[in-house]
């Protein structure tokens, strides 16, 4: 079996998730990268977009989890992400979702915080 990488790298979405009423109500910008092991298949051969995960669709899908129902920790966020897509594709045997925060209530100065999820299928 064959695995191949695809990649969704920095993808940026305003939402409204967060613990505080502030985040809630005014939102902010989020940060994702999704990384999925793809079961090859035939599409490394055949050259079908048939035969494996559409990155478009993928990137549809996150967008429409994002900036969807509100959620307090990123987290949960980041988890639903990659049930998602797991879900949608049976070829993705492997998600990994990292989503970043750069305007966290921290009283302090960083870049941002991410939080990072793992599934396998």
């Amino acid at each position: 079996m064959t695995i191949f990488q695809v990649t969704l790298k920095n993808c940026a979405f305003y939402a409204h998730h967060g613990v505080f009423e502030q985040e809630k109500a005014l939102g902010q910008r989020f940060f994702v990268d999704v990384v999925m092991d793809v079961e090859a298949g035939d599409a490394l051969v055949s050259d079908d977009i048939e035969q494996t995960v559409h990155y478009g669709l993928a990137y549809e899908l996150v967008e429409n989890i994002v900036t969807g129902s509100r959620r307090n920790l990123i987290e949960t966020l980041a988890n639903d992400v990659a049930l998602g897509l797991v879900a949608w594709s049976p070829m993705i045997r492997r998600v990994e979702v990292a989503i970043r925060k750069p305007s966290a209530p921290i009283a302090g100065i960083l870049d941002y915080v991410e939080v990072r999820v793992e599934h396998r299928n």
